[in-house]
């Protein structure tokens, strides 16, 4: 049974500390059991980063917002990206974006101030909403028991590099804001010529270990990989800029 305190040093070990602004992609499960569940990965999370550092789950919600419906309320909407995040909501102080698809969850310093004007995103990982905000901060992305190809934010580095053919023709959202009201948002998702582009994001694994800029190691259970959001930027915007379909295959 892991302990808050096993996990935070395991979390340390990878390069995690305090300050830092943590995105994280998670299988709470991997872990294997601890005291309280995904609250106490959570609990060693926060350990870690202090009262001065910014940590971010993702809370994605393109399974059902603009295919079962066309309305994104944030507190109320699943999450179709693990439950960690919906699980740092509950925590008083805890906030959750407006993106009306790729949302994510925030606790700590300055966690207003990062999820500010999500609902204005026209695109699913815009260079000015929480997702290019990670390149400004230098943010740690971990990939707690999940492989590469949950990388979100490659996503935002193919857009942020203009790659044809990865957003479709702009739809109506409608997102529920804190007073009931609905904002309409108007909103290109993800599109390619192949169904999930980001099931090929994984081929950038060895490259990134090529590079010398992934940490591994493991956090309970789990096999995890962290990576910074610079380092991860520049290697994939080269690749790209010599070939712009390079995740179209694997």
């Amino acid at each position: 049974m892991y302990t808050s305190l096993q996990l935070a040093s395991d979390m340390r070990a990878l390069g995690i500390g305090r300050g830092d602004t943590l995105m994280v992609h998670s299988s709470v499960k991997s872990v294997g059991p601890t005291e309280n569940g995904a609250d106490t990965i959570i609990d060693a999370m926060l350990d870690v980063l202090g009262s001065d550092g910014l940590l971010c789950c993702a809370t994605h919600t393109w399974d059902t917002v603009g295919d079962t419906t066309d309305t994104y309320d944030p507190k109320n909407s699943p999450s179709c990206t693990g439950i960690l995040g919906m699980v740092l909501l509950k925590r008083p102080g805890a906030l959750r974006s407006l993106h009306p698809t790729h949302s994510m969850a925030v606790f700590g310093r300055d966690a207003e101030d990062f999820i500010k004007g999500e609902q204005y995103c026209h695109s699913p990982c815009p260079r000015e909403g929480c997702c290019g905000k990670l390149l400004d901060r230098n943010a740690w992305v971990l990939f707690l028991g999940v492989p590469l190809t949950k990388n979100t934010f490659i996503h935002g580095v193919e857009e942020w590099c203009g790659i044809k053919n990865r957003l479709g023709a702009p739809q109506k959202r409608y997102i529920v804001m804190e007073d009931g009201s609905l904002f309409e948002a108007s909103f290109a998702p993800h599109s390619a010529p192949i169904p999930d582009v980001s099931q090929n994001y994984g081929k950038l694994l060895p490259i990134f270990r090529c590079h010398s800029i992934t940490s591994e190691g493991k956090i309970g259970d789990a096999d995890c990989v962290v990576c910074r959001c610079r380092d991860m930027f520049d290697i994939t915007a080269q690749i790209l800029s010599k070939e712009p379909d390079f995740f179209l295959t694997n």
